[in-house]
């Protein structure tokens, strides 16, 4: 999927259940088929921003809902809106938008929330339905996957001038830990060592002025201070 890292230990685990809010009839039978052939309890399949309201008010204890980000009646932001509302009235359930074109401030909106148990992916990654649904049980048990030509569109289009104070490398570091890689996955893929990643973080944290915080909540942090940085686009 062009970049999406997910550890083996997080997907091994069954029974994810899921709803899907997609206008498209189409499209919404289709992932339903193809997730549940992979082995994803399909709880609910809904048109629309409000019937996905009532989907996870009926079915609390589902772990994900699959959402479309542009649905009736005006086809702008209902399902960002209802992405937004469900994480905050039910932040056990995990969001993962999908979206036909990037747009970067979507990204921002939901992460703004809390870097976990969210995603954001471009439609055409359901294509490889193995890769695909890696990443829908790696969100739903917590995690966070960002598409990457998202996080491209993110670093190029970036007005935050504290960015400017990185190396390149530092860049490519940030750019692939906001695709919620852990730092094995981000030296496997940079061919770097795990010492040279903390290395490099540790700067970003120190560039980025962010603090003494945990180190985890650093990392959210450095991720959102790009993403919120292209919140106007």
């Amino acid at each position: 999927m062009g970049g999406l890292t997910v550890s083996t230990a997080e997907t091994e685990r069954s029974g994810t259940r899921v709803i899907i809010a997609e206008d498209s009839v189409l499209l919404r039978s289709g992932m339903a088929r193809l997730l549940e052939d992979a082995g994803v309890e399909v709880v609910a399949s809904v048109g629309d921003a409000d019937a996905l309201i009532g989907a996870v008010d009926a079915h609390p204890d589902v772990d994900l809902c699959l959402v479309d980000i542009r649905m009736p009646p005006t086809y702008s932001e209902e399902g960002i809106q209802a992405a937004v509302r469900i994480r905050r009235t039910h932040p056990e359930v995990a969001v993962l938008l999908l979206s036909q074109h990037v747009v970067s401030r979507y990204a921002a909106d939901l992460l703004g929330a809390g870097a976990f148990k969210v995603g954001y992916l471009l439609k055409d990654r359901v294509a490889d339905i193995e890769e695909f649904t890696d990443v829908l049980r790696r969100v739903a048990d917590g995690g966070a996957a960002i598409d990457p030509e998202v996080v491209t569109q993110l670093l190029s289009g970036n007005r935050d001038r504290s960015l400017e104070r990185l190396t390149p490398r530092e860049s490519e570091v940030l750019e692939v830990m906001a695709e919620g890689v852990n730092n094995a996955g981000i030296a496997d893929r940079l061919t770097i060592t795990e010492r040279a990643v903390e290395k490099h973080i540790r700067s970003i944290f120190l560039k980025l002025d962010l603090g003494r915080d945990d180190h985890d909540h650093r990392r959210v942090l450095a991720v959102l201070r790009y993403l919120r940085g292209s919140a106007r686009d």
